[in-house]
């Protein structure tokens, strides 16, 4: 089962996240290629679950060249 990273605050984790991403596009690609759908189900949650957490940040960060009210 997934477990969320407890450093949600660390600002290195959407990198880390952008990785795992890229390591479960591997795994899902290379059990789909062996037609091994259902074993991919679980990886394919996993990235969802990164996927909807990196748009949050997006939606929620200022734009590039603002600075938010100190």
């Amino acid at each position: 089962m997934y477990t969320p990273p407890a450093s949600r605050g660390d600002p290195a984790l959407p990198f880390q996240l952008l990785e795992e991403n890229d390591q479960l596009i591997r795994a899902i690609v290379e059990y789909q290629s062996k037609g091994r759908a259902t074993e991919c189900v679980q990886y394919q949650h996993i990235l969802h679950r990164n996927l909807i957490y990196l748009a949050t940040i997006a939606d929620t960060a200022p734009p590039n060249g603002q600075r938010t009210a100190d």
